[in-house]
């Protein structure tokens, strides 16, 4: 998208500054409309599953009433309790909204196909999902009110023993794919399985991990059988019972971003994200963002499943389940993963974006064509222990680098290379970089022995 405003005539710096709030506009207001939609599935399933025709009567099937509701709601005259801290009660609502749609921010929805594709975009997601619990507690201690207050310390406690689990199942995921970059490990789902099915969820020591991910999330989201912030039977309508107009909307939506953003993390976790279930070839025709899609609406699905046939937990239940069951059981798996790959030399052959504390470089390329191609990015990352090169991009370079000869071993340098491709194409190049390592040049040649040339400028280095 850069090189779309550069042809406006705008710098490098300034179009990019603008293909980025494009970028924000449009992920924030797909995600909007995403959760206007889901919310209709889900009182669809509902509907079904309880043997009534659920919302039919706004829009055709009932697809606006949604829409209906938001308006309804922003109608509605806001009301602040008397009591309350009105600068807190108000902030919580924008706080937890805010942090649901930043985490969408390095989510692939599919090859390159991500707002900011950073190499710890799965730590990022980590801490932004964390800080959504801030919002939560400040509504419930805003409001002045003993039953808001007594779901706010429900959800402190709830998010922090499942998010405690969530972490160690990520450490399993990121031991396995050998990066924390989402795309990264994507990439590593391919051929997971036998070498046909792209996935982790297929690998035995990584399924039941999978499922404990599902489950948590589920509690991580406090969505049932885990609602006990919202158990109305005791705490009539939890943190949100004061709560009105806009201000409760914002809640809504952002508890359903969050499910989204987790039904998507399973997707790109376990179930290859944007890459066919297999390896077979007329399935790659289908675009990657609809098989992304597909499988987070199957996530979804389960979600309203659960809700609508799962009686709800005890809080004690919902602790011990945490504390005491998932919690050793992520431990176990960690030790034993960790275990396995050391046995099996997973980490001696492992080239990838955070190889053992290598360097990292990344490249802006041009290629120089007449019909306006505008190529794919070159990421390197440098192993100074093995004294290797990876290739993180090209995308069907990744995870294939099969690096025979590098000189000199250092960075900034020419590089001499030859690597084998995820299709077994043998390939050979060079790169060369200045002292400051901008401009540089990447050099190789094509499997139809056409020799190819980029001019590069340097994007992010670091060690």
């Amino acid at each position: 998208m850069t090189e779309f405003f550069q042809g406006f005539g705008m710098s490098y710096e300034f179009a990019w500054t603008v293909a980025t709030l494009v970028g924000i506009i449009v992920i924030s207001l797909l995600v909007m409309f995403a959760v206007a939609m889901v919310i209709y599935v889900d009182r669809k399933v509902l509907g079904a599953i309880m043997l009534r025709r659920g919302p039919n009567v706004v829009g055709p099937f009932g697809l606006l009433q949604s829409f209906a509701d938001g308006l309804k709601v922003f109608l509605q005259e806001t009301i602040i309790p008397s009591a309350a801290n009105k600068g807190i009660f108000l902030l919580a609502p924008i706080i937890t909204f805010t942090v649901a749609l930043a985490a969408w921010a390095v989510i692939p929805f599919d090859a390159g196909v991500v707002l900011a594709d950073i190499n710890v975009g799965l730590l990022y997601i980590l801490a932004i999902s964390s800080l959504g619990v801030y919002g939560v507690v400040m509504s419930g201690w805003a409001s002045n009110s003993k039953y808001p207050f007594f779901s706010a310390m429900r959800a402190a406690a709830q998010m922090i023993s499942y998010e405690v689990s969530i972490g160690f199942i990520l450490v399993c995921v990121v031991l396995w794919a050998g990066t924390f970059n989402m795309t990264g490990i994507v990439e590593a789902q391919r051929g997971h399985g036998l070498g046909v099915v792209n996935g982790f969820f297929f690998n035995p020591l990584l399924f039941p991990m999978f499922v404990v991910f599902f489950i948590s999330a589920l509690a991580e989201t406090a969505r049932a059988p885990f609602d006990l912030t919202e158990a109305e039977s005791e705490l009539v309508a939890g943190y949100q019972t004061e709560y009105s107009s806009m201000a409760f909307a914002l809640f809504w939506l952002g508890e359903y971003a969050n499910i989204l953003l987790m039904c998507s993390l399973c997707t790109l976790l376990f179930m290859g994200g944007w890459l066919p279930p297999v390896e077979w070839a007329p399935l790659y025709y289908v675009p990657g963002i609809v098989w992304f899609l597909l499988k987070t609406f199957f996530f979804f699905l389960l979600f309203s499943w659960i809700w609508a046939t799962v009686p709800r937990y005890r809080y004690d239940q919902l602790m011990r389940l945490g504390w005491k069951v998932f919690l050793p059981m992520s431990l176990l798996f960690v030790a034993a993963i960790s275990g396995y790959l050391m046995a099996s030399g997973h980490f001696e052959s492992k080239q990838d974006l955070n190889v053992r504390g290598g360097s990292f470089v990344n490249y802006d390329c041009t290629l120089p064509t007449d019909d306006g191609t505008v190529p794919p990015k070159v990421a390197i990352a440098y192993d100074e222990f093995s004294n290797k090169v990876s290739f993180i991009a090209p995308i069907d370079w990744k995870g294939s680098v099969n690096v025979e000869r590098v000189e000199p071993i250092q960075i900034p340098a020419s590089y001499r290379l030859n690597w084998t491709d995820v299709n077994g194409n043998e390939h050979r190049g060079e790169i060369v970089s200045s002292d400051d390592m901008s401009p540089a040049s990447f050099s190789y040649v094509q499997n139809d022995g056409t020799y190819v040339s980029w001019n590069c400028r340097l994007m992010e280095a670091s060690s």
